[in-house]
């Protein structure tokens, strides 16, 4: 979620992912400016937690969390769930009490021990970065459940990688929530989960394409060397919330906000998962939806702010790009579920310790998408 500026106040962050609101800063923000902002800061070998507020960061927490989100009323459904073990999913990444029971839904289809986690980088402005992958340094990622361990073939990737396609900074990744959401709830799930974090920044569609066409040779080719399978032993999970509605986003085409507004924006949402990110793969369809919530030549200007609008696109051509390089079709996009911030009752963490990080009403609320890949046929 791109976080509101009243959260923003509380937490002492900016709005994320929003442009021309403020100035930006004129150097980047140090390693130790990073982490003496985060929930639990990172070691020099353990990434910490940046957000310990809209997600667990206890054992008990996460536990309730996924007891909780299980029970109905259930995300809206979009389509049958596929059997688990699938290549890939686009998963929510925005407070637990409000998108907690769409992770539920999506993330248990996910039963790989390897996973690519593909993250929005909200503060990629603040940083200076574009056109390339940014990858994080660490050995593991602490999450309420224990340690996570980063898989070894992050550094094989890297290897593989042109070097200009490739930053590895602690303080890029020690900012961003984006990954630390969605990896609590795969290692609760699977204590035995491997995790590659990969975020975002800025780019054109060309160079996107030209990005995952890389990453997939890499990927394809470590997994052919340790005979892995797509599914069953590695799978691309893509990080986006959805829509952001109200004046404080700057997104409000269809009136400050109410019943009528949510009801539009809502349905525009419906459109696109089951538009462009639905049926087969393909480069064409990531650039549907690339210019659908981007301006193709200004990338930094917003069309619909999806926090996703870089992750989704990579994401989808990474996976077709991997497929490809394991002489497979191109996997099959399959909407499971859809929610918002304001379509279910909060799941009860406040007596936990737990909380929002941005109101949730009328004027101000947030979509989340839940989309399936399938082996391509």
């Amino acid at each position: 979620m791109i976080r509101s500026p009243f959260a923003a106040f509380l937490l002492a962050l900016p709005l994320l992912g929003q442009a021309s609101l403020a100035p930006q800063p004129t150097a980047p923000p140090s390693l130790a400016e990073v982490r003496k902002a985060m929930g639990i800061p990172s070691t020099d070998t353990v990434r910490g937690q940046q957000d310990a507020v809209g997600f667990a960061s206890r054992a008990d927490q996460m536990a309730k969390v996924w007891d909780w989100s299980a029970l109905p009323p259930a995300p809206e459904a979009l389509g049958p769930l596929p059997a688990p073990g699938v290549p890939g999913v686009i998963c929510p990444h925005d407070d637990y009490l409000y998108a907690g029971r769409v992770y539920r839904r999506v993330l248990p289809l996910v039963t790989a021990r390897t996973v690519v986690l593909v993250g929005v980088f909200h503060k990629y402005r603040a940083f200076g970065a574009r056109d390339a992958l940014v990858f994080d340094p660490y050995r593991a990622w602490r999450a309420p459940d224990g340690e996570i361990p980063v898989s070894p073939l992050r550094d094989e990737l890297i290897t593989r990688l042109p070097a200009a396609d490739v930053i590895r900074d602690a303080a890029m990744q020690d900012r961003e929530h984006s990954v630390e959401a969605i990896a609590y709830w795969l290692k609760h799930q699977n204590p035995a989960v491997e995790i590659v974090s990969i975020l975002l920044p800025s780019a054109s569609f060309p160079r996107f394409r030209e990005l995952a066409g890389h990453l997939g040779q890499a990927l394809s080719a470590s997994m052919r060397k340790h005979g892995w399978a797509l599914g069953r032993d590695v799978a691309i999970v893509i990080s986006s919330d959805g829509i952001h509605y109200g004046a404080d986003f700057g997104y409000t085409p269809y009136g400050e906000g109410g019943v009528e507004a949510y009801v539009k924006a809502t349905a525009r949402d419906r459109e696109l998962l089951t538009g462009p990110l639905a049926g087969p793969i393909s480069p064409a369809k990531a650039e549907a939806f690339f210019d659908t919530v981007v301006d193709p030549a200004h990338p930094d200007t917003y069309r619909m702010p999806w926090c996703g609008r870089f992750s989704i696109p990579f994401g989808l051509l990474l996976l077709d790009a991997t497929a490809r390089g394991l002489g497979q079709p191109a996997p099959v996009g399959v909407p499971v579920a859809f929610g918002t911030s304001i379509a279910f009752p909060e799941l009860p963490v406040r007596p936990l310790g737990m909380g929002s990080t941005a109101p949730a009403n009328l004027y101000h609320f947030v979509s989340y998408p839940g989309v399936a890949f399938t082996a391509g046929k």
